[in-house]
């Protein structure tokens, strides 16, 4: 399985951030009941590599991955944790290389031509747009995007289901990203139908867009 190419069919790539290990598993599976099988933990907090792995291992058919990756030892520890992709808020050479020597598929931020031409010798054929709405939203998007048109962009920060249509609906967007439908107070107070709920709305309203 081409796992970027996964991600784009999904279409959503939310963005989680777990206090305990012990909510990954309820997530995971109000996320698979909301018909998202993809998901990306941030690596802010000190429960995330063991959330990571038990979520990993409760549902073998998710595709995982390990978000605001920093540095190349978090990577490391990520990848160890069951991570099958990376995705950073910069884009570091040093983690993409790592990456790439390894075929682990990574999505590293940028929000500059410079960035995205770093990316683009580096071989990657998306990468993640962030923060999107401070950067332009789809009017910086559309600009950058001009003169790089092998390039697809995953837009995070700031997207909500008010902007997903105009997002989505770019022909040079792979896929959006956010954490509107697992707010950490969903999460906190245990509110996973909401999750479900909200996973479910947001990709009614991708499928709806695309036609599928």
């Amino acid at each position: 399985m081409d796992i970027v190419d996964f991600i784009g069919k999904n279409g959503l790539l939310t963005a989680i951030e777990l206090q305990t290990t012990q909510d990954a598993i309820p997530l995971g599976r109000a996320l698979l009941d909301g018909g998202l099988s993809v998901a990306e933990i941030t690596f802010r907090t000190p429960a995330a590599p063991d959330a990571l792995k038990a979520m990993v291992s409760a549902y073998p058919e998710m595709v995982i991955g390990a978000g605001s990756i920093l540095f190349l030892e978090q990577a490391e520890v990520a990848v160890n944790a069951g991570a099958k992709f990376i995705v950073s808020a910069g884009i570091n050479p040093e983690i993409v290389d790592w990456c790439i020597e390894r075929n682990i598929p990574t999505l590293p931020g940028v929000a500059t031509a410079s960035e995205i031409s770093i990316g683009a010798v580096k071989g990657l054929k998306v990468l993640k747009f962030f923060p999107a709405e401070i950067m332009g939203g789809i009017k910086g998007l559309k600009a950058l995007s001009a003169p790089f048109p092998g390039i697809k962009f995953i837009p995070m920060g700031g997207i909500s289901p008010t902007n997903l249509p105009d997002y989505i609906n770019l022909p040079f967007v792979h896929a959006c990203g956010g954490s509107w439908p697992v707010k950490k107070e969903l999460i906190s107070e245990g509110r996973f139908d909401e999750i479900t709920r909200l996973t479910k709305e947001a990709l009614s309203i991708i499928q709806q867009v695309r036609g599928y």
